[in-house]
């Protein structure tokens, strides 16, 4: 990925380093994911987040204040590449939703990218780094411990530097569904529904998510000439290495459809190519299709 010499965003807030609401790097809130089970635990911990509110709640110390960090928002050393190139994408991510809401007469308020190492607390409850990535639709705030981008190339196999830019897109697809409004509706639609069907919704949102990532790769080759050779294949082994079947059978050796909330590795390739292939938001719309 052609991405070195570009701007940073400001949006980053550097946490790492400090304690989450005062607990121990190693500790999980006492009913969250740890209260899952083991085999939850470990496909969870694989996964890229989205809502994090059913599973983890209140309770666990209070929130970071990562504001007061040694290292003011959008501040990164020099000799951190990994920071930088979070950064960097990040700010694409900012230049690419910009122009398209705007597009479409509206305005993008972009998120802020919090790095934290080990542990943290969001106003989706405190989260270790087996979670992963993840966004919390609460503070408008996307998660990223680093060392998953180490899990992403030497556990799941998905090395190079499109697929942990992949990554990220992922979860800002997560905000800009929440700033038009599908997380709400998502919600809505799992409430009362059984288990099953619960989790085929959460499945079309993580699909859209996938989705809008193949919009945004498009557009930021487009405004910056971002892809090398090879980049949207590493986004696109990442989109397979993190589907429910292939973490499952990694995982126990078997695979449960029905317990499906990310979709199948094909369904993820096959979504973050159509974004990419349109660069059309509107191509994205899962729920409407009513198909995954």
């Amino acid at each position: 990925m052609n991405w070195r010499g570009r701007r940073g965003s400001k949006n980053v807030i550097d946490v790492r380093g400090r304690s989450a609401g005062g607990m121990g790097r190693g500790a999980r809130r006492a009913g969250g994911i740890g209260g899952i089970g083991a085999v939850i635990v470990i496909i969870v911990g694989l996964v890229l987040g989205v809502d994090l509110t059913p599973l983890l709640g209140g309770g666990g110390g209070g929130p970071v204040a990562p504001e007061s960090s040694s290292r003011p928002a959008g501040t990164i050393r020099s000799d951190d590449a990994a920071a930088a190139f979070v950064s960097v994408v990040l700010a694409d991510t900012e230049e690419v939703w910009q122009r398209e809401f705007e597009a479409r007469g509206g305005r993008y308020r972009p998120p802020e990218l919090v790095l934290f190492s080990g542990a943290v607390d969001s106003a989706c409850g405190f989260a270790d780094a087996a979670v992963g990535p993840f966004y919390c639709p609460g503070d408008s705030r996307v998660y990223l411990d680093l060392d998953f981008f180490d899990t992403l190339e030497r556990r799941l196999g998905a090395p190079g530097d499109f697929a942990r830019a992949y990554v990220i897109a992922h979860e800002i697809g997560h905000h800009i569904q929440n700033s038009i409004g599908v997380m709400d509706q998502a919600n809505s639609l799992r409430a009362g529904v059984s288990t099953t069907e619960a989790n085929a919704i959460s499945v079309l949102v993580e699909l859209q998510a996938d989705c809008l990532a193949g919009v945004w790769a498009r557009g930021a080759h487009e405004m910056f000439g971002s892809l090398e050779p090879g980049d949207i294949d590493e986004a696109l082994d990442a989109a397979s290495a993190i589907g429910d079947d292939a973490l499952q059978q990694q995982s126990r050796g078997y695979v449960v459809p029905d317990s499906f909330t990310h979709g199948s590795a094909a369904q993820r390739r096959g979504w973050f190519q159509r974004g990419f292939e349109t660069g059309e938001m509107e191509a994205c719309d899962t729920f409407a299709t009513g198909r995954s």
